[in-house]
C-alpha cells in the first residue's frame, strides 16, 4: 500500500474558485484502493459553508515559525465519499472572504504558511506520504521546503513529489527578498536556476524545479508550454524538465455529470432517445429564459468566465454579424465588465434570441448542457478545459480553437470520412470561428443525420476520471519504483 497525500488551495465539495477544485475533490476517489491511500490536504478557509465546518472534528494543533514568528497550525479532518481531507487551521491567514483575496504579497505568504503546515502535520497525524501530489504555485513550496527539511532529519528523506501545473499564467510572483524573509529559506534557493526568475523569486518555478516529475491537464498544453507564446517566460525552464514533463487529460465526474439521471434538468436522455429528449429541454429553457419558443433552432451555448482568455474578444467582435442567423444563444458567466455588458447588450438588442445570464449557477449550467446543441470555447489558451468534456457528455457539440486540452478531447467532424464529435478552427481570428460556428449551422440544419450520428459518437466518448486516473497510478508506480 502506497501513501499518496494531495496538496491543494481548493477542493470540491469544500472550496471551489476554478478547475483546480473538481481535479482535487475528484480524483482521489478513483484510485485503487487496494493499492493507494489517497488523501487530501486543504486550507480551512473561514469562507467555507457552514455545512462543511460542521463536519470537520479537531485532530491537535502546534505552533510553528514562519517570517519570525510562531504562528498556530490547527488540524482537522474529516471523511467524505471515503476520502480523508485535512485542514489546515490559522485564521490570521485564513479569515478572508475569498480564497484568494488581497495582495500577491499576501497570498505569497499565506501559501508559504501553508506549504510548510503541510509537511510539518506529518508527524502529528501520523501518515507519512510515499508521494505528495501538489497542485499550482500556491504549494509550489511544498517540494522546495521537502529539499530544506532532508537536511534536518530522516523522516522526510525519500518522500517523492508530484508537481501539476493546472495555469500556467498563475505563477506566484513576488520580489526576493520579501519572498526569503516569509519563507525562511537559505539564499542558495534564490538563485536563476532555482526559484528566482528575472529577479524575483518565483513559487511556481520552485515547485517545478524541485520536483521528481512535473504534469500538466493536457498532452497539447504540455508541448505548448515549452514555446515562447504559451510559456509564460518559463518555456526555457519547461524544455529544460522536458524528461519528467507529460500531459494528462482532466476527468469528469461522471455520477454528477450524467444526462441519464440528472435531477437538475427538466427530460432526461441518453444514447438512445436524445433525438426525441434532447430537444424538450431545449423548449424548457427558452421558457424559462423568455427565448421564442422553437425546437428546431440551433441554441448556441457558453458557460464560462467572460475574459480574453477564453476567447470573449472574437466573440464581441463578430456578435452582431452571429445574431443575424438562424441561431439562439445563451450565455451564462461573470468576468470582465466589458464583456458582460456586451452580451446584456445583444440580449436587450435580440431580446427572443440572447439571454444574457451574468451571475453563476450550477442548476442553470447543467441545464445549458442538456438543452443547447452547440457549446462555443474559442479559448486563446485552453489547459484542458472541463466545458467541453461536458457538452460532449450531454450530446452538445463543442466548437472550439485548437488548442490545449480542447485539441486532444474534441475531434473535429470530417463530413467525407463521417468522423468527429465537435467542430474546431486553427487561427485565434474572429472571422475563422464565425465561419466555424456558420459551418455548424449548415450540418445542424441540412445534413441532419450526420449531426445526430456526431451526438452518438460524442456521447459515446469516455473522459470519466476511471480513463485519467490508470495514467496517475502508472506515473506513481514509475515514480515510486512499484
Amino acid at each position: 500500500m502506497k501513501n499518496i497525500l494531495f496538496a491543494t488551495s481548493e477542493c470540491v465539495p469544500f472550496i471551489k474558485t476554478g478547475g483546480l477544485a473538481d481535479v482535487a475533490g475528484s480524483l482521489p476517489k478513483y484510485f485503487d484502493k487496494d493499492r493507494y491511500d489517497v488523501r487530501v490536504v486543504l486550507p480551512k478557509y473561514n469562507c467555507m459553508y457552514q455545512k462543511w465546518k460542521d463536519m470537520l472534528e479537531y485532530v491537535d494543533h502546534f505552533y510553528m515559525n514562519l517570517a519570525g514568528q510562531d504562528r498556530y497550525v490547527g488540524i482537522l479532518k474529516c471523511e467524505y465519499e471515503g476520502v480523508k481531507f485535512y485542514f489546515i487551521d490559522n485564521e490570521h491567514y485564513f479569515n478572508g472572504f475569498a480564497p484568494y483575496e488581497g495582495d500577491p504579497k499576501w497570498n505569497i505568504e499565506k501559501f508559504a504558511f501553508f506549504s510548510k503546515a503541510v509537511l510539518s502535520i506529518l508527524p502529528v497525524i501520523g501518515f507519512r506520504p510515499d508521494l505528495i501530489h501538489c497542485h499550482d504555485w500556491q504549494t509550489g513550496l511544498i517540494p522546495v521546503y521537502l529539499d530544506n527539511f532532508r537536511y534536518a532529519g530522516e523522516y522526510y528523506r525519500g518522500i517523492a513529489t508530484v508537481m501539476t501545473i493546472h495555469n500556467l499564467k498563475f505563477q506566484g510572483v513576488w520580489d526576493t527578498k520579501t519572498v526569503r524573509g516569509i519563507t525562511g529559506l537559505p539564499e542558495y534557493y534564490f538563485v536563476p536556476d532555482k526559484m528566482e526568475a528575472y529577479k524575483d523569486a518565483n513559487l511556481l518555478k520552485g515547485g517545478i524545479v524541485y520536483s521528481d516529475r512535473v504534469t500538466t491537464v493536457s498532452q497539447t498544453y504540455a508541448e505548448e508550454i515549452k514555446t515562447p507564446f504559451y510559456g509564460e517566460a518559463l518555456d526555457g525552464l519547461m524544455n529544460a524538465r522536458s524528461n519528467v514533463l507529460s500531459g494528462i487529460v482532466n476527468g469528469l465526474d461522471y455520477t454528477d455529470w450524467n444526462p441519464e439521471t440528472d435531477p437538475r434538468i427538466a427530460k432526461n436522455f441518453n444514447i438512445e432517445n436524445f433525438r426525441k429528449l434532447k430537444q424538450m429541454n431545449k423548449l424548457a429553457l427558452q421558457e424559462e429564459l423568455g427565448l421564442d419558443k422553437d425546437a428546431h433552432v440551433m441554441m448556441i451555448g457558453i458557460v464560462s468566465r467572460l475574459t480574453d482568455q477564453k476567447g470573449f474578444d472574437l466573440i464581441d467582435y463578430v456578435m452582431d454579424e452571429l445574431c443575424q442567423d438562424a441561431v439562439q444563444i445563451v450565455v451564462l458567466g461573470t468576468g470582465d465588465p466589458k464583456y458582460e455588458n456586451m452580451f446584456r447588450h445583444f440580449a436587450w438588442k435580440y431580446s427572443g434570441k440572447v439571454s444574457a445570464n451574468i451571475y453563476y449557477s450550477d442548476e442553470l449550467s447543467h441545464k445549458i448542457y442538456a438543452s443547447v446543441d452547440t457549446f462555443l470555447m474559442p479559448s486563446l489558451f485552453e489547459p484542458c478545459g472541463l466545458s467541453q468534456l461536458m457538452s460532449l457528455r450531454y450530446g452538445t457539440l463543442p466548437i472550439v480553437r485548437e488548442t490545449g486540452g480542447l485539441k486532444d478531447t474534441v475531434v473535429a467532424y470530417n463530413e467525407y470520412e463521417k468522423t468527429g464529435t465537435g467542430f474546431s478552427f486553427t487561427n485565434y481570428n474572429a472571422h475563422e470561428m464565425l465561419n466555424t460556428i456558420r459551418y455548424a449551422e449548415q450540418i445542424y440544419y441540412d445534413k441532419k443525420r450526420d449531426w445526430n450520428k456526431m451526438i452518438e459518437r460524442a456521447m459515446a466518448e469516455d473522459f470519466s476520471w476511471n480513463n485519467s486516473t490508470r495514467q496517475y497510478e502508472n506515473l506513481y508506480k514509475d515514480l515510486l519504483g512499484e
